[in-house]
C-alpha cells in the first residue's frame, strides 16, 4: 500500500515516524522540525486507515509492517531509524520481526511487546455517536464526544480527524468501521518473534501504564540491545506532553549508539 507521508528536512540520516491509533502524521509535525535540526530527514507517515493514506479491510500488524517496508523501498532509504508511538510502536516491532536488517535503530514509544486488552471501545462509541450529516460545527461534535470522553485534550486529539469535504460536509480521516472491527487485533501480541540485536530505545511516560516495570524482562529477552527511558510527568502521549525531553533522550540515544 502506498502510504501518505510528509517530509521535514532535506539532508541527513533518515528517520521514519509512525503515529498511534486515531492519530496521523499531523501529530508529529512540530516535533519533527526540532528533530530535523539535528541533521535528519524526518518522514512522517500516515498508517493505513488513518489520515490521508488509503483504506483497507485488512488492518493488522503484518500488513502495516509490509506497508512500512514498501515505503522504505519506494523512497530508497538505506537502513533508516524507525520510530513508532503506541500502535505505531507495535508496527515497528513487527517490522523488525518480519524484515531483519532493514533498519539501523528502533525507537518504541510507550508500548511493550505484549497483548493489551481492548481499551478504546468507549472512544469508538463516542466517535460513532457523532452524526456527521447533521452536525454544523466542531463544537457540536465535541459536545457529543464529551459524553464518552471527559478529557478535553483527548477529545481535541480525536477531533483532529474531523474535516470538511469539498461539498462542505464533515467526514472522518479514519476508517472507523474497520478500526472498530480490528480493535482486538491491535492489542495483539507480536508474530514470528525473533531476537533483535540492533540498538533499540523504549521511551515511556511515568504517568502511563503501557510499559510496566514487570515488562522489562520480556523487552530485554526480545531486544537485548535495548534501553528503557522514563520521562517524568508524561502520560501516554509522551512526545506531545514533554517534547523537549523526548528529543533530548532520542538524540542522546542516537549519538551513543
Amino acid at each position: 500500500m502506498k502510504l501518505f507521508s510528509r517530509q521535514t528536512g532535506d539532508t541527513g540520516t533518515p528517520i521514519i515516524i509512525l503515529h498511534g491509533i486515531f492519530g496521523s502524521s499531523d501529530n508529529w509535525l512540530t516535533i519533527s522540525k526540532t528533530i530535523a535540526e539535528h541533521n535528519h530527514r524526518v518522514f512522517l507517515v500516515d498508517q493505513r486507515n488513518h489520515g490521508r493514506s488509503p483504506r483497507s479491510e485488512v488492518f493488522d500488524y503484518d500488513a502495516m509492517a509490509a506497508d512500512l517496508q514498501e515505503f522504505i523501498t519506494d523512497y530508497q532509504l538505506e537502513k533508516p531509524i524507525v520510530v513508532g508511538h503506541s500502535m505505531g510502536g507495535k508496527t515497528v516491532m513487527q517490522f523488525a520481526m518480519d524484515y531483519p536488517g532493514q533498519f539501523s535503530h528502533l525507537v518504541i514509544v510507550d508500548i511493550a511487546p505484549k497483548f493489551y486488552p481492548i481499551h478504546h471501545a468507549e472512544l469508538i462509541r463516542g466517535l460513532k455517536a457523532i452524526d456527521l450529516a447533521s452536525i454544523k460545527s466542531r463544537n457540536e461534535a465535541d459536545e457529543i464526544l464529551s459524553q464518552y470522553e471527559p478529557l478535553l485534550s483527548v477529545r481535541q486529539f480525536l477531533l483532529k480527524n474531523l474535516f470538511r469535504t469539498e461539498q462542505g460536509q464533515f467526514d472522518w480521516r479514519l476508517n472507523l468501521p474497520v478500526i472498530e472491527q480490528e480493535l482486538y487485533g491491535i492489542g495483539g501480541e507480536l508474530r514470528n518473534v525473533r531476537t533483535v540485536t540492533e540498538p533499540t530505545l523504549f521511551i515511556r511516560g511515568s504517568e502511563s501504564r503501557y510499559i510496566k516495570d514487570s515488562d522489562q524482562a520480556e523487552i530485554k529477552r526480545i531486544f537485548p540491545n535495548s534501553t528503557l527511558e522514563t520521562i517524568d510527568g508524561a502520560g501516554h502521549w509522551v512526545q506531545a506532553e514533554k517534547p523537549a525531553e523526548f528529543v533530548e533522550i532520542l538524540m542522546r540515544f542516537l549519538k551513543e549508539n
